[in-house]
């Protein structure tokens, strides 16, 4: 059913994927659930333009679930094989490192690879690979952000030398939300998901440079001239974060996509989708929008149809199809477009239900190769848990019986003519010069790679020359940028190139000039800033976006200019994302004790890398693309009672997942178990939300997690919002370490604004006591206990309004509410709470004075807990 006619329309608009199914099937299987095809009978089940078919390259036994491949500078191809994954349905032995990173080449040259190795064996579900020079492979495993270079140092094919290349810790998480990525983008920084850094290779040593957040999972690439599109994956949200170089910011505009661009248009009618009915079509079971999506590649090759080059390829895994979007840039903003969407249709779809399209890159041979998972199971385990909706599904089709296979494919046309097999190692520096002109964006990314890693500066005058007189623009590009990875840049050359006749080279000179000026080299400021009037809204933009991030006083006003002098409206949004991005409340105006700060700030780069995904950046929750009117992908944190209420519904989520109507209101994203992160990953990120988006809350500690996953450590399935509900606490039931007497018919009142104190110990976190006037001596406020106690001590939580804590107190203790002891304590509140500790003292009243005095600040208790003494001496 490839080089599908025209005239074949009913195909394209049934989407009857059981006839298409049962075609491929043999009678005996019709009543059968779906069997695994052949690489030959698969490639009969794809569907694709005219002229276009797919021809195997390597299928098993030589690989097995391959997830992402890579060529090295002669072409061979290293695969990176997660051959652990998800081998039954719990996903047991998933972190036993049986792994491997393996190499396939063509010993002829025709690109039939024939000769196999396994490179770098018994790893940890390996996920990205980076092959450097001759014989050397950057991998980083999961479970880490370490990356090691493995090196083959007697040209075998395996590598039998491992060392450590760059030093990034440890990682948790579910491996999904995990990094992919890894490439050595034209700018000459390395580039992976989820990580808010890029990486840059120096002489002296691998370095870490800050970045935006991408909002990517699994899926990196590039287009010609450096710009980045990542990966959504299973925030549902397609592409993302492609509009402007990570490096400067993330701006995600309405109408990036098309209408309808989130619509896909499957074969396969399965509904092995996670989340359930809404997100497939009730006729025939076909996915009805974006939910895997899975690597992404601009195709840069020069073998397949000029209608391709610059087109936006990625996968849906779960549609078992991969889409192709066109890429219009206009007024500096880029669109995305199916260009088969009239049809209803896709650019590739495929009828074999275990056609699994993960990652896709140009070749050195100038066509496009996909990597095909070729597996049941898509999700990892966390989605297809007992009791979910997808572990039915997978039952009764008997998708989690085949594993252990993998293909990779090549996009080919009718008129294809493979280009020649590359012989980059051996190269000498001044060949591979000429290879930054070659017409296949691989081979000027690989021989920019190579002379930037052989530093041989004697080839810096032929790189000057091109740059200036080369009559392609993207040769010219590219040596730009190699002078700078080789730290052979001159103001002189850059000033000249800021004048280049294409825009594309005008832009990137005023972004290799950044260099210049980490060296201290201002010359280029004037030149710069008068390209502000530039005509065209790509330079015009990048002046202001170079401006910002070399934080240049005049940068608001550069991009003023540029503005009016385009009249680009695409250059007002991206103005707007820069300089006035969504601002995030941090715990009012309070300041942070060191720790807490410590524990915010690494919450924050957790929660805009993983939970903004589903959760929206301002943590007000996503709609789900293409879904039910008025559904959510995910509920808002925001306001959320769950968030900000007791500490243990918030900690019990992240480590065993929730499930389920959350207040009535169903969402269609499923929160899985984040267990695998270590205390404080989860500590940090739960103390970020619960105080940010207008939240107020105490931060949480890493050893109250600790405290919470042993008590629950035989939990496997994930909560619902009624079990969270029944596991609160009348009172927060420990306090450093010390029981909360039950709060249940206590009596309280106040001096001031008596109506409001029922609100210190209403168990609202978003509820408050408070004076209504400045503080002053004489106020107080009293507990009257439901029967007489022996207690210790008393917390005061105010992180509501932070600034409202005592300035000065002192706690008398009462039997009868008229006689009253002497001070058992005195001092001054702080912060976001005030602990006040005491020796073992009878009570049944309690009264806190207020001794100290504040102008224009109220006196105010979010919370008030009554510690009680320990059993011993009650």
């Amino acid at each position: 059913m490839s080089a599908m006619a025209p005239n074949n329309r009913t195909l394209f608009t049934m989407n009857k994927p059981l006839v298409i199914l049962l075609t491929l099937l043999s009678p005996a299987l019709l009543a059968a659930q779906p069997q695994p095809l052949s690489p030959a009978e698969s490639a009969r089940s794809f569907q694709l333009p005219p002229g276009y078919k797919l021809e195997l390259v390597v299928s098993e036994p030589e690989i097995k679930e391959p997830v992402v491949c890579a060529f090295d500078g002669n072409g061979r191809m290293f695969v990176a094989e997660m051959r652990t994954y998800m081998q039954d349905i719990d996903g047991k032995d998933e972190l036993t490192p049986n792994s491997c990173v393996s190499l396939h080449w063509s010993s002829k040259g025709d690109g039939v690879y024939d000769k196999h190795t396994v490179f770098a064996d018994k790893l940890l579900l390996p996920r990205m690979i980076l092959p450097l020079d001759a014989g050397r492979l950057v991998i980083c495993e999961t479970n880490t952000n370490d990356l090691y270079l493995y090196t083959d140092t007697n040209g075998d094919g395996v590598s039998d030398k491992k060392e450590l290349w760059w030093s990034g810790g440890p990682r948790g998480g579910n491996l999904e939300h995990q990094p992919s990525g890894l490439i050595w983008a034209i700018d000459n920084g390395i580039y992976s998901t989820y990580n808010a850094f890029r990486l840059r290779w120096t002489p002296d040593g691998v370095v870490q440079e800050p970045t935006a957040n991408n909002l990517g999972q699994w899926g990196l690439g590039q287009d010609d001239h450096g710009k980045l599109f990542f990966s959504n994956a299973g925030g549902e949200r397609g592409p993302q974060s492609y509009q402007i170089p990570i490096v400067y910011g993330v701006l995600q505009p309405k109408g990036q996509f098309a209408p309808g661009f989130e619509v896909v248009w499957p074969l396969v009618g399965l509904a092995d989708v996670q989340g359930g009915k809404s997100r497939f079509r009730p006729e025939d079971g076909t996915l009805n929008h974006f939910t895997g999506v899975a690597g992404i590649e601009i195709y840069r090759g020069d073998r397949l149809p000029a209608e391709l080059r610059g087109d936006l390829f990625f996968g849906e895994p779960v549609g078992r199809l991969v889409r192709r979007a066109k890429v219009t840039t206009k007024d500096g903003l880029t669109t995305l477009t199916n260009p088969h969407q009239e049809q209803k249709s896709e650019f590739l779809r495929s009828s074999d239900p275990f056609f699994r399209p993960v990652n896709m890159t140009t070749a050195p041979d100038g066509t496009l190769y996909l990597v095909d998972m070729y597996r049941g199971i898509i999700q990892e385990g966390g989605w297809v848990n007992k009791g979910s909706y997808l572990r039915k599904v997978v039952e009764e089709q008997g998708l989690d019986k085949v594993a252990g296979r993998g293909r990779i494919w090549r996009l080919v046309h009718e008129t294809t003519k493979r280009g020649p097999q590359p012989a980059m190692l051996g190269q000498k520096p001044a060949e591979l010069v000429a290879d930054l002109a070659h017409s296949n964006g691989w081979w000027r990314d690989t021989a920019q790679k190579l002379l930037i890693l052989k530093q041989d500066k004697s080839v810096a005058p032929a790189l000057i020359a091109m740059a200036r007189t080369h009559p392609s623009y993207l040769a010219r590009l590219h040596a730009l940028w190699t002078l700078q990875g080789l730290d052979a840049l001159t103001p002189a050359l850059v000033r000249e190139k800021l004048k280049d006749e294409h825009p594309q080279v005008r832009a990137g000179a005023i972004r290799v000039s950044e260099t210049l000026f980490g060296k201290g080299d201002t010359s280029l400021s004037a030149d710069i800033a008068a390209l502000a009037k530039d005509k065209d809204a790509i330079v015009a933009g990048q002046v202001f976006l170079t401006a910002s991030l070399l934080k240049w006083p005049n940068a608001k006003p550069l991009a003023d200019t540029a503005i009016a002098n385009t009249a680009a409206d695409g250059l007002k949004k991206i103005a707007a994302a820069v300089f006035a991005p969504p601002a995030v409340a941090q715990n009012g105006t309070a300041a942070l004790k060191p720790e807490e700060e410590k524990l915010f700030k690494a919450g924050g780069e957790i929660f805009n890398s993983l939970c903004a995904t589903c959760h929206g950046a301002d943590a007000k929750g996503l709609p789900m693309a293409g879904g039910l009117p008025g559904v959510q992908l995910a509920p808002a944190l925001a306001g959320s009672k769950t968030v900000t209420g007791p500490a243990n519904a918030s900690i019990f989520v992240l480590l065993h997942g929730l499930t389920g109507d959350i207040d009535g209101k169903k969402y269609e994203g499923q929160m899985i178990a984040m267990a695998t992160n270590d205390d404080r990953w989860i500590a940090s990120v739960l103390s970020y939300v619960r105080n940010s988006f207008g939240n107020h809350a105490s931060f949480i500690a890493p050893e109250e997690v600790g405290k919470l996953r042993a008590a629950t450590k035989s939990r496997t399935q994930p909560w619902t919002i009624a079990e969270l509900h029944a596991t609160a606490p009348a009172a927060t039931t420990a306090v450093n370490g010390a029981a909360g007497l039950d709060r249940n018919g206590w009596k309280v009142s106040a001096s001031h604004r008596n109506q409001t104190a029922k609100d210190a110990i209403d168990g609202n976190p978003a509820t408050r006591y408070f004076s209504g006037g400045s503080q002053v001596p004489g106020m107080w406020f009293q507990v009257e206990l439901l029967q007489p106690a022996v207690i210790s001590g008393l917390v005061l939580d105010n992180t509501l309004a932070p600034r409202d804590y005592p300035r000065g107190y002192t706690v008398q203790l009462s039997g009868d509410g008229k006689t009253w002891g002497e001070p058992v304590a005195t001092g001054k509140g702080s912060g976001l709470r005030t602990d006040i500790k005491f020796p073992n003292a009878p009570a049944k009243f309690i009264r806190i004075n207020q001794t100290g005095s504040e102008p224009n600040v109220y006196w105010s208790i979010n919370e008030l807990q009554v510690i009680a003494a320990p059993a011993a001496a009650r």
